[in-house]
Formats: structure tokens, sequence, C-alpha cells
């Protein structure tokens, strides 16, 4: 059931898509897929109260160093001018 029948930003339909969010903790970073709200008129993801408490979770688990029950993908740059 989704709970919203049209977009609370812009009154545009709603369907649920799997999306990929970044989530940054400390100077981690972390990408999840997860199945969102998504409004077909301007883009605007809605996440169910669960998603958004895993989301805090990960974030805390970044700033503290904690990598457990991730896989690693490589590694992140940023090129100093």
């Amino acid at each position: 059931m989704v709970p919203f029948e049209n977009c609370p930003v812009c009154g545009g339909d709603i369907e649920t898509k799997k999306v990929e969010k970044l989530l940054k903790g400390g100077q981690n970073v972390a990408s999840i897929t997860v199945d969102a709200e998504v409004c077909l008129h301007c883009g605007e993801r809605l996440n169910s109260k669960t998603i958004v408490t895993r989301f805090e979770q990960i974030r805390q688990k970044l700033a503290c160093n904690d990598t457990t029950g991730l896989e690693e993908l490589g590694h992140s740059y940023k090129a100093v001018a």
C-alpha cells in the first residue's frame, strides 16, 4: 500500500521503483538499493519509516568506521585543485 496517493510536493503520480541511495558517515560512503515511492513528475523519492531507520543505522556505522555487513567496492578519491 502506497502511503500517498499523489506526490506531496507536486501532486504528480507516484510509482514504486528500485533506487540507489548513497549514505555518508564520517569519511565513509555506502551505496544501498531500496524500493521507494518515486514521483513520475518531479522525481521526489518517498521512503518508508523502516527504510529511513536503516539509512540512519548505516550512517552511524560508517561514522564509527564500522563496515561489518558492508561489501567493499573499491576506493574513492578527491582531486585537489
